[in-house]
């Protein structure tokens, strides 16, 4: 498989030719950075070597169209909404029906595109980052309502590693006739595993995956993924509607990552991963007869249920942190550990080894859940551009939240703008060290 951005690339750069264009470190700094000259092509109008790449990409992924993205999943996400509302002609804002654990850049392309949502809420779950969504209670909503969704949309697989059906999804939304589109981010890798179970495969009609989390790729490469099967209007309309959203000046130092990443899925990745998985699946059940207790089922993510171990995930990170191991993330209740293929054997034995070495303790008594759903009171986007006050958690009972800004990690809300702030929210901002929210101004008490 060629490599068409890369090949460009490194020809202009030998090329010696005098750069009077952008970027300002004229190729001294960083010679692989350039702009869109003569022959690179451009992102959102593609028609040479991107476009070349990005069929690459789809030959790969067996979509009918594979778009590349520089800032991450989130533009996609945007993107794919924003799509999805424009081909339903949705009369007035329209709704979409999505778990509650959607990641921030959902409830932005909720203000952007001005739609309302409708929250399918977990249940029996641990955290707010998880919300496994049942085909069957999908079913019954969506044959109950009085008007449908223009799409559902689903966070799959979660940030703790646990999945949904999607497969189950998908039949339920086109017995229905609605789109559906799924936040892939944490799974680009799927496609690739024995068995796809990658969401392309198993009925989404569109979908993102954040390339740079799973896969060797520059920190903000996505895919944005259009289905051989969904409405020809998303492939027609998605250059358009990405360059909307997105940034005029595309990485190409990001562009040459996810172009080099082709050819290494290409060649023998699939086996790559099939054993970096077998060799974690070992570990786990390893550290199971030592008393660990994991969540979720991804087979390249390791999370630790810290308390079941007899400590706060947050004293647990610190322990890794001092033998030098970085996790992805942690809280009061999980650890989470992402392992991709580049990571060598050597890096996790010592992971094993380190995880062997912490005494399991008594069990920590866990935190009692409990997610009481939130009354909406204004849409996402008139709460959000209203006149805001910050106050503190304490001082926010009956107050229509009206934020976005959250911390990345895990960058999934407990309210979100235009709700009500209940005690159940209340508890939970708590918990999770949520000191001050912003609020609308004329719902102040």
């Amino acid at each position: 498989m060629k490599t068409p951005i890369c090949d460009f690339v490194e020809k202009y750069k030998d090329s010696g030719k005098i750069r009077l264009h952008m970027p300002g470190h004229k190729g001294k700094l960083y010679p692989n950075d350039i702009t869109e000259i003569d022959g690179a092509d451009a992102l959102y109008t593609a028609d040479g070597i991107i476009k070349e790449s990005e069929e690459n990409a789809s030959a790969l992924f067996g979509s009918y169209k594979t778009l590349y993205s520089c800032e991450g999943s989130s533009l996609c996400i945007k993107a794919m909404l924003q799509l999805a509302k424009m081909y339903k002609s949705t009369q007035g804002r329209g709704y979409v029906i999505a778990g509650r654990n959607a990641h921030t850049s959902f409830i932005s392309a909720s203000i952007l595109a001005d739609f309302d949502i409708k929250w399918i809420y977990p249940e029996n779950e641990k955290s707010y980052l998880s919300c496994e969504i049942d085909p069957r209670e999908l079913d019954k909503m969506l044959s109950s309502a009085k008007e449908l969704p223009f799409a559902a949309y689903v966070t799959n697989p979660d940030y703790l590693g646990n999945v949904s059906d999607i497969e189950g999804i998908s039949r339920v939304c086109k017995k229905h006739n609605v789109i559906l589109i799924v936040d892939n981010a944490h799974g680009a890798y799927l496609k690739f595993n024995e068995k796809s179970t990658h969401p392309l495969d198993l009925g989404a009609d569109m979908c993102c995956d954040s390339a740079h989390k799973t896969l060797p790729v520059l920190t903000g490469g996505a895919y944005l993924h259009i289905s051989k099967s969904a409405p020809k209007f998303f492939s027609e309309h998605a250059k358009g509607v990405m360059c909307i959203f997105g940034s005029t000046s595309p990485s190409y130092l990001i562009l040459q990552s996810l172009d080099k990443a082709n050819k290494y899925l290409e060649n023998g990745y699939r086996d790559s991963l099939i054993s970096i998985s077998s060799k974690v699946e070992k570990i786990k059940k390893s550290l199971t007869l030592c008393g660990y207790s994991f969540i979720g089922s991804e087979k390249t993510k390791i999370s630790i249920d810290a308390k079941a171990y007899g400590y706060l995930g947050t004293d647990f990170a610190k322990m890794l942190i001092e033998n030098s191991i970085i996790p992805e993330f942690y809280d009061k209740d999980f650890v989470v550990l992402m392992v991709s293929s580049e990571n060598t054997n050597d890096e996790l034995d010592y992971l094993e080894r380190v995880l062997k070495a912490i005494p399991k303790k008594q069990e920590i008594q866990k935190h009692k859940f409990a997610y009481t759903p939130l009354e909406i009171k204004m849409s996402p986007r008139e709460a959000y551009f209203s006149k805001k006050s910050l106050v503190g958690v304490d001082n926010s009972l009956g107050c229509i939240y009206a934020g976005t800004t959250i911390t990345c990690p895990p960058a999934v809300s407990i309210a979100v703008s235009g709700e009500v702030i209940n005690e159940s929210a209340i508890e939970l901002f708590r918990y999770y060290g949520v000191e001050k929210v912003y609020i609308t101004e004329n719902s102040q008490n």
